[in-house]
Parts: C-alpha cells; structure tokens; sequence
C-alpha cells in the first residue's frame, strides 16, 4: 500500500458515495488508475464494504447499551456457538471476544428499555452457558467514528 492507496482510503472512509471522477481528482490520479486501485484494494480486503451510517435517533433505534457477557464454558465450541447466536440478532451491531474480564462485548442498539429487556431476555438469560450480563447504557454519545487512520 502506497500514498496513493492511503489518500483513496481516506477519502473514501470521509465519504463512499463520490464518483470515480470525484474520488480521482480529489486523491490526484487518473480516474483510469484510481479505478484499478479501488479494485484492487476492494479484491484484497483493504476495503471491506461501502455502507450508508444510519443516525439510530431518526429511525427510533435511540438506545445503545455496551453489554459484557461471562460464559459458564469457554470451549471454542461453545463460544462460537454463541457468537453464531448473537450474529443472528439484528440489533447487537458488534461482537468482540475480549480478554481479561468478560468473554465477549457487545455493542446493542434498540428501541427503548423494554426492547432491550425482551432481548436479554431472548439472548442472555434464556441461554444456558451465559453465566453473568453486565449493561452500560449509554446516556449520551460525545463521538463516533468509523474512520481508521491510515
């Protein structure tokens, strides 16, 4: 990965939805070159997906919760089993296997308080191997991010 790729990343990672010609001139390279770079970045994994950010207040999603889950039995099987049961569920938007502490973190987005009851209901308490849930739910978002320095 050159300069070049890095100025294409950037830019893309500020906004996606540029055309080639824009991204192009913005990164100054051919819109021929800048093209192939995409490409190229896109087949390699660099780029993973290109995605619209949705504001979660303006579609009544306006409760995050960060959620630490402790599992009973740490066997690989039994933490990818539920790693495959919180994928399932739309609203947990993000899913880390930690260490020390919990075994995983969650990034939860719902509606309201019942929604998240009726989640950790469905999810963690209704789940055999969960063995501790601890929520922090968050009062107020002062930054979000989704760009990475490159």
């Amino acid at each position: 990965m050159d300069e070049i790729d890095r100025r294409i990343l950037n830019a893309l990672q500020i906004d996606a939805s540029q055309t080639n010609a824009e991204l192009a001139a913005a990164v100054h390279v051919s819109p021929p070159t800048c093209l192939r770079r995409v490409k190229h970045l896109r087949e390699t994994g660099v780029i993973q997906r290109q995605v619209a950010i949705v504001a979660p207040e303006k579609v009544g999603a306006s409760l995050t919760a960060l959620v630490e889950i402790s599992l009973d039995i740490q066997a690989a099987e039994r933490m990818a089993e539920f790693e495959a049961l919180v994928a399932s569920e739309a609203a947990v938007l993000q899913c880390y296997r930690v260490a020390p502490g919990p075994d995983f973190v969650l990034v939860v987005q719902v509606t309201d308080m019942p929604a998240y009851h009726a989640l950790a209901h469905r999810v963690f308490t209704s789940h055999a191997n969960v063995r501790n849930v601890k929520a922090y739910f968050s009062t107020f978002r002062s930054k979000f991010e989704t760009r990475i320095a490159v």
